[in-house]
């Protein structure tokens, strides 16, 4: 039931709206910052992205590179930042998924988030 007749305190519900979009904000920005890894041919590539899926290392194993078949250093190397960027979109969920449930968005997303 709610209090005054059935209608709802509008400047309660900004509040709580503006706190849900600070609360945002401030996942978004954790996740801009924390560095997630993925790596593949057992650890010979290892990428390094951000919580936002923006690469920022890549570190390739000399025993990798094989100057005769480069299409296989090729393949290593996206299957690791593949992996990285899978590791990311899981802390995205992790970090935003409540966040978007708060803002009504209960598994069918927000536009313009990655979920």
């Amino acid at each position: 039931m709610i209090p005054g007749g059935g209608q709802p305190n509008m400047q309660q519900l900004l509040q709580q709206a503006q706190k849900m979009q600070q609360d945002l904000a401030r996942a978004q920005e954790e996740l801009a910052r924390t560095e997630v890894d993925g790596q593949s041919g057992g650890g010979l590539v290892k990428a390094t992205v951000n919580g936002s899926g923006e690469l920022r290392a890549l570190k390739i194993d000399p025993k990798a590179v094989d100057p005769e078949d480069t299409e296989t250093l090729a393949d290593l190397i996206v299957a690791a930042v593949q992996a990285a960027n899978e590791n990311a979109q899981t802390l995205q969920q992790q970090k935003l998924g409540p966040l978007a449930q708060g803002l009504g968005g209960g598994g069918a997303g927000i536009p313009g988030l990655p979920f």
